[in-house]
């Protein structure tokens, strides 16, 4: 079964990089020690962002390798303890992972109990499709079809219209109602703060906000921290 944690945002209004979920990270982790997998395909500067990872991972604790400094992509998943796909813009995020051949692979060794650890795209990339990112298509991947690690779909950082906004565009429920007329699968709205647990087939609402279930043909539903959620494993 697979072992996730597909969190919302790396960063809440006024924390540190991982800082509001740390205690999680650590509890999907287990001992101190191990070493993770880190994929910085998100962010141009992948440099950068795979040296503020690794400080972030040794003050909890861990070791970290970046993916794009491993001589061989594939055989690094192959041998990773666990892995950790950061965000940024979702669409350069699918596109590397396809063209490094790198789909199939986590998809396999996720189904064999590598934990599997995403923040932002890093958590639509683990979902049916990317369909319901909230970035823009900046380079074009072979296909919007993801990792597929669960039955469902994600909106990260998932925003609640304010009844105090004059803005007159379309907000984030629009946007996902918008989806549900040419797509059947579930989208979790996940709220900044929040984040899903999905273990030994149950799935579980973390965090310190709730999240809003939003299913073709019905009204939109809202969860609160602890909630569970396994039917969207069904």
């Amino acid at each position: 079964m697979p072992h996730l944690l597909l969190i919302s945002t790396s960063t809440t209004h006024g924390t540190g990089y991982l800082d509001h979920c740390a205690s999680e990270i650590q509890l999907h982790l287990g001992a101190a020690g191990r070493r993770v997998l880190f994929v910085p395909y998100a962010l141009h500067d992948r440099d950068g962002y795979a040296a503020k990872a690794a400080e972030r991972f040794q003050a909890m604790g861990y070791g970290l390798d970046a993916i794009h400094q491993e001589a061989d992509p594939v055989a690094a998943v192959e041998a990773a303890e666990a892995i950790f796909i950061g965000g940024g813009n979702t669409f350069r995020l699918l596109d590397t992972l396809y063209r490094q051949q790198l789909i199939e692979p986590i998809r396999r060794r996720v189904a064999a109990g590598m934990p599997y650890m995403g923040t932002s795209a890093g958590s639509n990339v683990a979902c049916i499709t990317i369909k319901t990112t909230n970035d823009m298509p900046i380079v074009y991947p072979p296909s919007f079809d993801a990792l597929g690690l669960v039955p469902f779909n994600i909106n990260p950082h998932y925003l609640d219209p304010s009844p105090d906004s004059t803005h007159m565009g379309e907000t984030r429920e629009t946007r996902i109602r918008e989806f549900h007329e040419e797509n059947d699968s579930p989208v979790v709205g996940l709220r900044e703060g929040a984040m899903l647990r999905v273990e030994d087939g149950e799935v579980e609402l973390r965090g310190a906000v709730g999240a809003r279930l939003f299913r073709r043909g019905k009204e939109p539903a809202e969860f609160s921290p602890r909630a569970r959620l396994d039917f969207l494993l069904e």
